[in-house]
């Protein structure tokens, strides 16, 4: 039975979602939860997009051992010179160069002939060789490529020194029977195919990503390159956890298999969605809230005789369960929490632990119960805690006057560790309270969007606010936790000054 390698580019092209914008550390946390996943390689990013990205894919390449991690570049010199750089320390360098192929990229954004694209592809891929033993390249926009051209090219760049050929449907416009067709006039008119595997890469602009990557599977392809909850540009990339579990349930059919922990798959989703603030719909499929929920009196009335009867996945098998045996509260000692850490498979340094026990003991005093969200959400936290501060939150004091009007006065930090104290006015509490931030902050801010959900059940659960922000005329994404909806607010707020600053400071220094 021959297995599947899962290329993973949740971390370059699913951040490219709108809204989304990770930092150095929460790209780190990802990526190792990825490594847990068993996610054969990890698109750590594009090196010679930003600082940030360079630096992250250095630091990710320097952490992960068991996948391999790879790096995006142009089919230009100083791409893959950022590539190098940024990956030569992991532990098999591979780099992931790309150029578009279709007639339309061709004329209107290359303004190259086929002869000059085969020209520059060739020549970045033997540039390439003399540095990376692993070489991806991919045909951007394949599917609206002439297919002899496109098999003119792939023959070109197999012989320049090209190890695995990805396939991408980049605009998503391709159906599945004319995407398995795709890869069998490749196989059948590329000399050299049998050097190569064969990947996969599927937009889902039409909602067919996951279905043209299983047909690209069933045609040949044995590395397909996907997103966790299937985010990405414009309409997102194909799922992971579809395709993954898709090979796994219907094995008698694809008779292919993946190495990926299965297990991991709930707790992955989940930890994608917190960072990035994309939420998870109630129907998405094995990682919606409602993938295992029966409505239908006919329906619970299978199930509670033989699952099977309406389940064909189970949610064991995605470690979508509540195995909440030791209920944590204030009286918990110190082994109980490790006990629970290690249950729930988190890596903590034991260094760390008094710290994050310190910080459990604070939460318990507040909320009667803890559950296993609150743990992670508590380790989160305090890995998160490391990244650089330049503005950060001291007090918040609300209070309603007549009417529907609120006084705000808060109390930050600066950048050069200054007290800043200041006060506000806004209709309702939440507005007052951002109308007084805005005073407090150097440069010009514009609230675009403010969503808050509870993490857990009941009414003593934490709440989780998400923010977008145009500061200085960019934009910035931030996230915030705590008991308190307000201070989670002026947390997530913050959150987002202080990264665009940095990405702010970042871009200066590229330039």
């Amino acid at each position: 039975m021959a297995k599947i390698k899962i290329f993973d580019t949740t971390l370059r092209d699913g951040e490219q979602s709108p809204g989304v914008n990770l930092n150095l550390a929460e790209k780190l946390v990802i990526a190792e939860q990825l490594e847990k996943l068993n996610v054969d390689i990890i698109e750590a990013g594009f090196p010679a997009a930003s600082k940030g990205d360079f630096q992250s894919v250095q630091q990710i390449s320097r952490t992960i051992k068991n996948s391999s991690v790879t790096g995006l570049a142009r089919a230009v010199t100083s791409d893959i010179d950022a590539a190098w750089e940024a990956l030569k320390d992991g532990a098999e360098p591979r780099i992931h160069i790309f150029l578009a192929t279709s007639p339309i990229h061709r004329e209107y954004k290359l303004k190259l002939s086929k002869e000059q694209v085969i020209e520059r592809a060739v020549s970045a891929v033997k540039y390439a060789a003399e540095r990376f033993p692993v070489i991806q390249w991919s045909a951007e926009d394949a599917c609206r490529t002439e297919l002899p051209f496109l098999a003119e090219i792939i023959e070109e760049v197999i012989q320049a020194g090209a190890r695995i050929i990805n396939i991408p449907d980049t605009v998503g416009y391709i159906t599945p029977n004319e995407y398995g067709e795709v890869f069998q006039y490749l196989k059948n008119n590329v000399p050299s195919i049998d050097k190569v595997s064969l990947s996969t890469h599927c937009h889902d602009d039409l909602g067919m990503a996951t279905a043209n990557s299983l047909a690209a599977i069933e045609n040949g392809a044995t590395q397909v390159e996907c997103t966790i909850n299937g985010i990405g540009e414009r309409a997102g990339n194909a799922s992971m956890e579809e395709i993954v579990v898709a090979l796994h349930i219907r094995n008698d059919h694809y008779q292919e298999k993946t190495r990926i922990n299965l297990k991991e798959i709930s707790r992955t989703s989940g930890l994608v969605s917190e960072l990035t603030g994309m939420l998870v719909p109630g129907n998405k499929a094995i990682v919606g809230r409602n993938a295992f929920a029966h409505e239908s009196g006919i329906h619970q009335d299978g199930v509670l005789k033989e699952k099977t009867t309406y389940e064909i996945i189970s949610p064991e098998l995605v470690g979508n369960v509540n195995n909440n045996n030791m209920v944590l509260g204030k009286h918990s000692g110190s082994h109980a929490f490790k006990t629970k850490l290690n249950e729930l498979g988190l890596g903590v340094n034991e260094e760390d632990v008094k710290d994050l026990f310190m910080a459990f003991k604070d939460l318990a005093d507040h909320k009667k119960e803890i559950s296993d969200e609150d743990i992670i959400a508590i380790v989160l936290e305090k890995k998160l805690a490391k990244e650089e501060k330049y503005y950060e939150l001291v007090d918040v004091k609300v209070q309603h006057k007549n009417d529907n009007e609120a006084d705000a006065t808060v109390k930050i930090s600066g950048p050069k560790n200054e007290l800043i104290i200041q006060h506000g006015t806004g209709s309702g509490s939440v507005e007052a309270l951002y109308n007084t931030l805005e005073m407090s902050i150097s440069g010009q801010v514009q609230l675009e969007d403010y969503r808050i959900q509870s993490l857990g059940a009941g009414r003593d659960a934490l709440a989780q606010v998400f923010v977008r922000v145009q500061y200085d005329e960019k934009e910035s994404t931030g996230r915030g936790l705590d008991q308190d909806v307000l201070i989670a607010s002026a947390k997530a707020y913050i959150n987002a000054i202080n990264r665009g600053i940095l990405a702010k400071e970042q871009f200066l220094e590229k330039v």
